[in-house]
């Protein structure tokens, strides 16, 4: 124990050692109870433009929402993947890694508890078919898949449900964002856009 320091519980009782004590740096997870840090971080600093404001749409009214207009562009110009009956697949305008999907519904809806049937139903065929297209495309080593369900929970645009199909590389985290706080992304938009509406078509 640090001298000085009270940590409040008292002194050990006989025969039993200090929690840490013996370690170099009192931080160190070595001798503590736990597991080792699983998760394996996608870092985006880029995004924090968007997230920061800039050119970042409002999402109060269907009006404003980019997920209702967006449909009423042209497949080029909205970033629009393929079209459903209640669905349509768009790429993200800030990708976390090239290729990075949003499945929306038409309907202007938050909840995904709020889906139709026939909404939910073609939201998961779309979900299966953008992975087989991407891994056709750009073979990745695998996805991250979720919705973000109100801005607590870190969705951007909160009051339409989209689900994300993020494509994944072994070392897709590299020391370009670590260092110099960059994310390297090779294509444009409108390439991948193309390369993924050629294959979801074929």
């Amino acid at each position: 124990m640090t001298e000085g320091v009270d940590s409040g519980t008292g002194p050990p009782a006989p025969g039993e050692d200090h929690l840490g004590e013996g370690i170099a740096e009192p931080e160190a997870a070595a001798g503590f109870p736990g597991e080792p840090d699983g998760f394996q971080r996608l870092w985006t600093p880029h995004r924090m433009v968007y997230i920061g404001g800039q050119d970042k749409p409002k999402d109060s009214s269907a009006d404003e929402c980019p997920f209702c207009t967006a449909p009423s562009k042209s497949d080029a110009e909205g970033l629009i993947v393929a079209r459903g009956e209640t669905v349509y697949a768009v790429l993200n305008l800030y990708p976390y890694n090239p290729g990075h999907l949003l499945i929306c519904p038409y309907r202007h809806v938050a909840d995904y508890t709020e889906l139709s049937e026939a909404e939910t139903v073609e939201l998961a065929h779309f979900t299966q078919k953008a992975m087989r297209v991407i891994r056709a495309v750009s073979n990745p080593h695998g996805f991250n898949l979720g919705m973000n369900q109100g801005p607590v929970a870190g969705a951007g645009i909160a009051a339409h449900l989209h689900q994300h199909i993020v494509p994944r590389w072994g070392g897709d985290a590299n020391f370009l964002p670590i260092v110099a706080e960059t994310k390297a992304l090779p294509q444009v938009h409108s390439e991948v856009q193309a390369a993924l509406s050629k294959e979801w078509n074929r």
